[in-house]
């Protein structure tokens, strides 16, 4: 049992040693501090304690003499670039939070790129000071980065959208918009997605890629609305009678935009009516969906009210010798004569 015992010691220590030699080679380290790993390894094996802490103790003294002041010099070095970091961020957002042309998700994607990049200096420059090579580092981190990115090239792609979005901005937080089909306003933008609430306050979450693809038809930008309400009158009926009862509705609404003169005009003429909208132009934009519901009964209110008729769509049918129709009795009767003015439009 005791040789078993000491040939499983000695081929556990052999593969030890081996897996040292294979991780200096690779690393390029120095013999010296293979041949103590070594050292140290056998020690652990005899069971030489005494040995085993004399050895540590030259570490420690070693540690002290060499070690400790590079030590020391990182940590001083840290404290000093991470104070610099904090008081170059905060006034970065105080200038970033009072410009005008900058909102908070240009803000944020700034703000993070910021510390993004300042942590990566401090790392490198903390680790510059134990000796380490920062060159081959950095090689190690690009290769890995251009994996990831083929790895990830969907969330790559919104994520450069995310960007052009707050560059450009087609759009920004709070305005409505039309996208896909689909009206709502926009509650955020992410890196990755763009957040709209739907009429219903559904949260519709549309990739960015998307959303720079597309067309996009923003009700916010320009600051003044128009609004629509479109309706038809019988063809008997007035226009002027019906634009004066329309145009009444709106004078006193404080919502309206005094800028612009609200219309109402004939667009078109239908089968069964003509067709007018009313047109008048607001400055908030959330309320277009409401006024527009809102001035659809007043209209069909008023018009009821002052007597104009609102035609609805239907159809004269002409049935030419229809024997099918007639009662039994006169099936076999022969067809009237019709008359030489007979028109049956």
């Amino acid at each position: 049992m005791s040789l078993l015992l000491t040939q499983f010691t000695v081929a556990i220590t052999v593969a030890v040693q081996d897996a040292i030699q294979a991780a200096s080679d690779s690393l390029g380290m120095e013999p010296e501090v293979v041949q103590e790993s070594g050292a140290v390894l056998d020690d652990l094996v005899s069971g030489d304690i005494d040995v085993l802490q004399s050895r540590f103790a030259g570490y420690w003294d070693r540690f002290i003499s060499t070690m400790l002041p590079g030590l020391l010099k990182a940590l001083v070095l840290f404290i000093v670039l991470y104070l610099m970091f904090r008081v170059v961020r905060s006034i970065l957002g105080k200038i970033l939070r009072r410009s005008k042309k900058v909102d908070s998700g240009l803000e944020s994607l700034l703000m993070k790129t910021f510390s993004m990049l300042a942590w990566v200096l401090i790392v490198i420059m903390v680790l510059d000071q134990f000796g380490i090579d920062v060159t081959a580092l950095l090689a190690g981190l690009s290769i890995i980065g251009l994996a990831v990115s083929f790895a990830a090239k969907d969330s790559l792609e919104n994520f450069i959208s995310g960007i052009t979005i707050l560059i450009d901005r087609p759009f920004r937080g709070g305005d409505q918009i039309v996208v896909d089909g689909t009206y709502g306003t926009v509650e955020e933008i992410t890196l990755r997605s763009t957040r709209l609430r739907t009429l219903n306050n559904e949260m519709m979450v549309m990739p960015n890629m998307l959303m720079i693809n597309q067309k996009v038809i923003n009700h916010s930008l320009l600051g003044i609305l128009r609004v629509e309400v479109q309706f038809g009158i019988a063809y008997k009926e007035s226009t002027q009678a019906a634009r004066a009862v329309i145009l009444n509705l709106v004078k006193g609404d404080q919502r309206i935009s005094s800028q612009y003169v609200p219309q109402v005009v004939v667009t078109g003429l239908g089968d069964s009516s003509v067709d007018m909208v009313l047109r008048f132009y607001i400055a908030d934009s959330s309320l277009e969906v409401p006024m527009q519901a809102e001035y659809y009964e007043k209209v069909f209110v008023a018009l009821k009210g002052a007597g104009i008729e609102i035609p609805f769509p239907h159809l004269q049918l002409f049935i030419d010798e229809a024997k099918g129709l007639l009662p039994p009795s006169q099936v076999g009767s022969p067809v009237a004569p019709r008359p030489p003015d007979w028109n049956p439009m």
